[in-house]
């Protein structure tokens, strides 16, 4: 049965209109290169504290790249619990780990429905994949948390029209974002982790001039064509990885590759770690 009181967007993407210029032909663009040095990232926001109703919140915002058209990625986690399992519950020896990741009906430019899709789906078994190497889970049994991620606004070109960007890459960098959140979120609710994890990723493009190499935090648009593309989830302090999402074609002889690829998602990891140190040191400064 339909929402009468619920006033619904258009069900297909709203592309914006294409002006003309003054011979009366469509404006052409020109085609965008990266600005920004291969191995440095775009400029991040975070914040903790932003629902105070949940145990734990936190804000994360990545800049607008107004040339290129890129909306930018802004993300907002929630944190709930730890809580009491119900007692139809089996016991456990651990944490109950729940990640929930959800597109806003306007995030992106083809609009969300209500439901979670594959994309989503997936989205949050690689957070709870990630989140799950650094919490401590033997500290409190019996009990669960749940993790919900609402991605406000997706890091898409709306430059192009529907159905010609491709979104896997869009979503790698989603995942990385959502990482990064979920850990400032759990530090805000006091859960116990071994260290902080944060999410990086890099990606083998392809210039316009046809030269190939790997390049942190990639955005599409400003590449000729990406070929493979891999986040990570990274503890600096242990050394470890947590998740390792790979997408792309590669042949198994270009080995090369996988491995630059990772220690270059690796380094994207550690920088946005150190942003999300400075945001909690901060915090406890204001609170203390």
């Amino acid at each position: 049965m339909t929402d009468r009181r619920r006033i619904n967007g258009p069900a297909a993407a709203t592309i914006p209109p294409v002006f003309l210029d003054d011979g009366g032909k469509e404006q052409k663009e020109t085609p965008l290169i990266r600005s920004r040095p291969s191995d440095v990232l775009r400029k991040l926001f975070l914040k903790t504290g932003v629902t105070p109703s949940a145990s734990g919140s936190a804000y994360l915002e990545i800049e607008t790249t107004f040339k290129s058209g890129v909306s930018g990625l802004k993300l907002s986690c929630s944190v709930h619990g730890p809580r009491s399992l119900p007692k139809s519950a089996p016991f456990s020896p651990h944490i109950i780990l729940s990640a929930h990741v959800k597109y806003a009906p306007f995030a992106t430019k083809q609009r969300r429905g209500y439901l979670r899709d594959s994309t989503e789906r997936d989205l949050s078994v690689h957070l709870e994949t990630a989140l799950r190497g650094a919490i401590i889970a033997d500290r409190w049994p019996k009990s669960g948390v749940d993790i919900v991620v609402s991605i406000i606004e997706g890091d898409q070109d709306r430059g192009e029209a529907a159905g010609t960007g491709d979104e896997t890459w869009d979503t790698m960098n989603v995942l990385s974002g959502c990482v990064t959140v979920a850990s400032a979120a759990l530090a805000d609710a006091g859960i116990d982790c071994v260290d902080t994890v944060a999410g990086g990723v890099s990606a083998l493009v392809v210039d316009r001039d046809g030269a190939e190499s790997v390049v942190m935090d990639p955005v599409a648009s400003e590449h000729g064509k990406i070929m493979a593309a891999c986040c990570v989830a990274y503890l600096p302090s242990r050394d470890e990885v947590t998740n390792l999402w790979f997408k792309g074609n590669l042949e198994t002889s270009d080995a090369q590759w996988y491995t630059e690829l990772v220690q270059k998602g690796i380094q994207a990891s550690r920088s946005a770690n150190r942003v999300l140190v400075q945001c909690l040191h901060d915090t406890v400064k204001l609170t203390g």
